[in-house]
């Protein structure tokens, strides 16, 4: 008898259908699941697109599940990848009556480190009275947990102070030499992962352990026959982050800290190691304090030109890591803590030479992350996907990217180069089984200002106010700045809606309180263009301010576009329209979200009518009705409100 494929599992006879009430067959499910089926079968690479409602998360883990071969699935987020493990895989897996072993693996930072915990025990002079209650807390929640998973002890809040003193990095981590190093979660987790058929991580985790060296405790992630990036839109953004370089002052802070607390418990008796982890430690305050008063993102060259001696500053900064490194070099056979510090010195004091000589690099981007008591600076590829490229290219595995948004007016050119995927990669596009132009109206209002006239704010304000009346509350108003979102609010205030804001409380908070409270109107920025479902009457309008373009000014997209120029493409066309798109549809997606909903999406932007690229921003958004008539809007908005009360 035939194995029973991922399409019979899925459809009106598989076991889905029996066990689950009200399960829908949608034959875009079951197309993608074949393609996908083929792809793991053949060891190939596809990018899968499909549309809000297609069921996609079932469409790859049944294959993938049925497969029985090793693989990594890599989501968006960390909430996604819980969902994922908690929720979805042990559905699928019952249904399909396997066994699988699967594991949840995330970055250090979300395990308790055992060894710190007990150098922050044994220098806890250094906190206040909340830390030192959560340290109590932290250790006593330790002898009981299996995971060591942060994230269980709620206690702690997530942004408590305590946690990057109890957790590892890559830089403070000691390996095999720890005395912990067998009862180490970081350790058990990925032990548990090497012998797992299925791993679920996140992107964030998928490059940062690619980017690591793979010292035989650096590197998490086990070899695998499958990737699957659910939630691939991200991956550009996210892989540039990692696949490059920096150094910060975190890292050479906690070089101090660490090195003064390892000194304490091993004790090589040097005077001069301690005097100079804290001359370090002024050093770095210093150069923060060079870099100006104001949060900022600027590039490397812009920077110098401000001030001509922060290069001979840094120099200084490298030549006392240097000597830190030879203090701690004597120091380092006093014990296990020291010769990491060691190491550590030396390698930052390396990176940081690098930086401080400020050789020419045409590949890279030097920028620098300027935070309030903080800096970082970075090398980013210009071109990630080079990077991705040459990652990929050496392995056989099969790669399946899947997304609701990939394609700019169903084209794949431009996400293909992104991710170094070669130019006859496959791709398939499975429509949303949803009606949109039953479902939903697209309203752009006519006469709108530019975005950057001084009188767009106002403008903006008097088109929606009206809409968000007759739709009482049920909108999202989703921005793409802060600046614009906090004026917004401030008008918006005097008018009797529960407005929440980004920022004021958690994002799911923001969230249960709209879907609970009549009248709700939610001010969102970038965070709130993606991720976010509401199904059902609670959200009938989706408003946005203007078309996503990037900040030409932002030094990597700079540094892109001007690449870009001087090799003779078009920078706007090929680059910042497309990913322009990309987002506009995410944010876009957050409207329909179910067959039953219905609802309106405004976007106060008239670009889109007015310029020749507008069109490529309408070609690529669901075939909604369109309308520039107000009075109809408002009219089918009341409609909706008036329907959701009386139910």
């Amino acid at each position: 008898m035939d194995k029973e494929s991922a399409a019979d599992m899925l459809g009106e006879h598989g076991p889905f259908a029996k066990a689950i009430s009200n399960y829908t067959v949608r034959d875009s499910q079951l197309a993608m699941a074949t393609a996908i089926e083929e792809s793991i079968a053949n060891k190939q690479t596809l990018l899968a697109e499909s549309g809000t409602g297609t069921g996609k998360t079932f469409a790859y883990l049944v294959p993938a599940l049925l497969s029985a071969k090793k693989t990594l699935i890599s989501t968006g987020t960390k909430h996604l990848q819980e969902q994922l493990f908690h929720r979805d895989i042990p559905l699928v897996l019952e249904n399909l009556s396997v066994n699988a072993k699967v594991s949840l693996l995330k970055g250090r930072s979300n395990y308790l480190c055992l060894h710190r915990m007990m150098l922050t025990r044994g220098s806890s002079r250094r906190l206040d009275t909340t830390q030192l209650s959560e340290l109590e807390m932290i250790s006593s929640w330790s002898s009981k947990s299996k995971s060591g998973d942060i994230g269980d002890l709620v206690e702690v809040p997530e942004d408590s102070r305590i946690w990057p003193s109890v957790t590892s990095t890559v830089d403070n981590c000691i390996g095999q030499n720890c005395s912990y190093f067998e009862d180490c979660f970081v350790n058990k987790a990925r032990k548990a992962a090497l012998v797992s058929e299925v791993v679920v991580v996140n992107h964030h985790l998928f490059f940062a352990d690619k980017s690591l060296k793979d010292d035989g405790f650096g590197a998490l992630l086990p070899d695998v026959d499958t990737v699957i990036f659910d939630e691939a839109h991200q991956i550009p953004d996210i892989a540039s982050n990692f696949l490059g370089n920096s150094f910060s002052s975190w890292q050479v802070m906690e070089l101090a800290n660490d090195a003064r607390a390892a000194e304490l418990k091993e004790k090589s008796l040097i005077p001069k190691l301690v005097l100079c982890a804290d001359e370090l430690d002024k050093l770095t305050a210093d150069y923060r304090l060079s870099l100006g008063l104001n949060e900022r993102r600027i590039s490397w060259l812009d920077l110098i030109e401000e001030a001509p001696n922060l290069p001979k500053k840094l120099s200084a900064l490298a030549n006392k890591l240097s000597e830190f490194s030879d203090v701690l070099e004597k120091a380092a056979v006093a014990g296990e803590g020291l010769t990491r510090c060691y190491e550590r010195a030396l390698e930052l004091s390396q990176d940081c030479h690098k930086i401080a000589d400020d050789a020419d690099n045409e590949e890279v981007v030097r920028w620098v992350e300027v935070a309030r008591r903080t800096f970082r600076i970075h090398e980013t590829p210009l071109n990630i996907g080079n990077e991705l490229s040459a990652y990929f290219g050496n392995k056989e595995q099969a790669r399946v990217f899947t997304s609701a948004t990939l394609s700019v007016g169903g084209d794949f050119d431009h996400y293909k180069q992104l991710v170094g995927l070669n130019s006859d990669t496959p791709f398939r596009t499975w429509d949303s089984p949803f009606d949109y132009f039953n479902q939903a109206v697209l309203y752009v209002p006519e006469g709108m200002p530019l975005p950057k006239e001084d009188n767009f704010i106002d403008a903006l304000f008097d088109e929606v106010l009206p809409i968000l009346q007759a739709s009482q509350g049920g909108a999202f108003v989703l921005f793409t700045s802060f600046r614009i979102m906090q004026q917004f609010e401030e008008k918006l205030a005097d008018y009797e809606f529960n407005i929440l804001t980004q920022g004021d409380t958690s994002k799911r908070e923001l969230l249960k309180s709209f879907v609970q409270v009549d009248n709700s109107v939610l001010l969102g920025t970038m965070s709130f263009w993606e991720g976010v479902d509401v199904p059902g009457d609670a959200l009938r309008c989706v408003i946005i301010d203007k078309l996503p373009f990037e900040s030409p000014f932002d030094p990597v997209i700079k540094a892109r576009l001007k690449a870009m120029d001087d090799a003779g493409e078009n920078p706007f066309m090929n680059y910042q329209v497309p990913r322009a798109v990309i987002t506009l549809r995410q944010g876009a997606g957050r409207l329909i979200r179910s067959s039953q909903d219905k609802g309106a999406l405004m976007i106060c932007d008239g670009r889109l009518r007015t310029t020749h690229y507008g069109r490529v921003f309408l070609n690529s958004l669901p075939n909604m009705r369109r309308s520039n008539d107000r009075t109809k809007v408002t009219a089918f908005l009341t409609r909706l409100a008036s329907a959701g009360e009386s139910e």
